[in-house]
């Protein structure tokens, strides 16, 4: 049975701005993951962008959601990121925000 984290507190702190119902839908989709299940929602590897074992849950919608995870690291699933997707095709800011978290966390579990 694996866990969930946030990897710091700006993390928890964008997950919690996200409407009730995203974060129920993203809380059940990493309930899921850490079961060894699949995500409910729609997801993609994100391994070119931000890293290795990094994925995208999407929530499409007006305005749409995404959620980026790490589910490889000692049994616990690190979330990276959650934000309001507001562009069409990348959203760059969001990539590089995912990308220092990713190196964040691999610092965190070097430490």
């Amino acid at each position: 049975m694996k866990a969930f984290k946030f990897v710091n507190k700006q993390s928890l702190k964008e997950f919690q701005a996200l409407p009730d119902k995203v974060q129920i839908r993203f809380a059940n989709d990493l309930n899921a993951i850490c079961q060894g299940k699949a995500p409910f929602s729609k997801y993609k590897h994100l391994k070119e962008s931000v890293g290795i074992g990094a994925i995208e849950l999407i929530e499409n919608g007006k305005p749409a959601y995404r959620l980026i995870y790490v589910a490889k690291f000692n049994d616990i699933v690190y979330i990276l990121h959650s934000f309001t997707k507001t562009t069409n095709g990348v959203d760059r800011q969001a990539m590089d925000t995912a990308k220092k978290r990713y190196k964040l966390m691999k610092q965190m579990l070097t430490a």
